[in-house]
């Protein structure tokens, strides 16, 4: 993960990062162990930490935030008995905001304040792009901030509102914010849900049993036997208590929704519901569209496990190339294995991915996966792949080239470190020594998530600023850094 420790082989490290699941329940016995089975399926969205914030009538507020993967931490019966009450609210990260490499047990999620109107927790999936400036305008107005996560400043927001109840104080919190940002609070009667106005964030509600969820992704309820029941709306907050059900507020002014089209590609896992669509038909749509954009002659259509399957299937569906599986994972990689050599840790792709060679011998491959970020991994698998004999290597990509850092809760590297802002498609070609490599076309990707006239330059239907440099919020605190927008053209 992002503490510099060998345990992320290189296979991981070239892959953008989504940095959070958020996940809350309210009206069920066991809250915390219904969370704890949300943000295990939620997992994929980070695994450096997870918290759990419970509310019970006597016991009051308790928390537990550990490093690590949820099975490891919120299994254990005596945990969870430290986690009583019919509320609780979770967060798995990976930490995009906050210090790099050095993430401390105070940066883990969700926050708690205790406010005069009694206290409340907040768990937050996205990135403040304003943080910084709050952050320094809260301090010099004598907040005293124990995190270094941009989210902390959500609590002191709320904290210095004039408002009576937390719904109310939260709403003032928000409205100072600027950036990407879906929210699961809790009081201690109260669940509550918040998208930002541009809903760049994924944010869904589910009804499990006589109580309520929300969660990041719809795999979230489908673990708990929850029936999904809509999308929180960009711009929406909604309050669930037992007592009045589901409350829907609108804090912001309307905007024209930017959802974040790499949850579509990469981030969701397939089995989830993004606006209606399927991720994994979606995903096999970008293949098929891929397969027409750029067709190329081969043998097998291969993917890059596990993340350019659906893709890889699309592109064989369509092209008539046969379908096979080329890389084989092994399923039991985990994070750390033994304490390597140099040596052992350049093979760190083989602890991850082995090639098929008996099937990939003397072939032709075209090998799909989601995306190309530093290039690192492309070209250990191109590697590996005309080491087991394979004749041609093939690379198709199921996104446009990432040329530009996201600034909405996605770990992006510096951008003179995205191989896509600094070289053309054929110099990238050269650099990873394959004998072709295309890219989706923008269009191509607009096309297969359902806008059949592709993307409409005046108005993107979707935040896709990884891909264009057309960033929908402006990145305040980048900004004051000396980071530098795409010039208009």
């Amino acid at each position: 993960m992002s503490d510099g420790h060998w345990h992320s082989t290189p296979f991981d490290d070239d892959k953008l990062k989504e940095e959070c699941g958020i996940f809350g329940v309210v009206g069920v016995a066991e809250a915390a162990n219904f969370t704890a089975l949300g943000l295990h399926a939620l997992q994929h969205r980070g695994q450096e930490a997870g918290g759990i914030v419970v509310h019970h009538p006597e016991q009051g507020f308790n928390s537990v935030r550990r490093f690590g993967y949820v099975r490891d931490n919120f299994t254990d019966q005596d945990t969870m008995d430290m986690l009583p009450g019919s509320l609780a609210i979770g967060h798995v990260r990976y930490s995009t905001s906050g210090s790099k490499g050095a993430t401390a047990i105070r940066d883990v999620q969700p926050f708690f304040g205790e406010f005069a109107m009694g206290g409340a927790a907040i768990a937050h999936n996205g990135n403040i792009t304003n943080a910084e400036a709050l952050r320094r305008e809260l301090i010099e107005r004598g907040s005293i901030f124990q995190s270094s996560s941009d989210s902390e400043c959500i609590i002191h927001l709320m904290a210095r509102s004039l408002q009576r109840n937390i719904p109310e104080r939260m709403k003032d919190a928000l409205r100072r914010v600027e950036g990407a940002f879906s929210v699961v609070a809790m009081t201690r009667t109260k669940l509550i849900g918040v998208r930002d106005p541009l809903g760049v964030r994924p944010l869904v509600l589910g009804r499990v049993a006589d109580g309520w969820a929300l969660a990041s992704e719809t795999c979230a309820l489908d673990i708990i036997g929850a029936e999904f029941v809509r999308e929180i709306e960009p711009g929406e907050m909604v309050v669930i208590s037992e007592a009045e059900g589901v409350v829907s507020h609108r804090p912001f002014e309307a905007k024209r929704p930017r959802f974040c089209i790499f949850e579509h590609v990469y981030f969701s896992r397939p089995d989830s519901i993004l606006g209606g669509r399927s991720v994994y038909s979606t995903r096999e749509a970008i293949g098929r569209e891929l397969a027409k954009e750029a067709p190329v002659d081969a043998d097998l259509v291969c993917p890059v496990p596990d993340s350019g399957t659906p893709a890889a299937i699309g592109y064989g569906l369509e092209s008539g190339i046969p379908y096979a599986m080329g890389i084989i994972r092994n399923q039991y990689m985990g994070r750390t294995f033994i304490e390597p050599t140099e040596s052992i840790r350049n093979m760190g792709v083989r602890l991850k991915l082995n090639v098929n060679r008996a099937l990939v011998r003397g072939k032709r491959i075209i090998l799909v996966d989601d995306s190309v970020v530093r290039g690192t991994t492309s070209r250990k698998i191109k590697e590996m792949i005309l080491d087991a004999g394979a004749k041609e290597v093939h690379f198709r990509i199921a996104s446009p080239p990432t040329a530009w850092p996201c600034f909405y809760g996605v770990d992006t590297p510096q951008r003179e470190k995205l191989l896509a802002a600094t070289m053309s498609e054929e110099e990238m070609r050269a650099h990873l020594g394959v004998d072709s490599l295309r890219f989706i076309s923008l269009d191509g990707l607009y096309r297969a998530v359902g806008e059949a006239q592709g993307r409409d330059p005046s108005a993107p239907q979707y935040c896709d600023a990884c891909f264009s440099g057309e960033y929908p919020v402006e990145p305040m605190d980048q900004l004051q850094r000396g980071f530098r927008l795409k010039a208009a053209e």
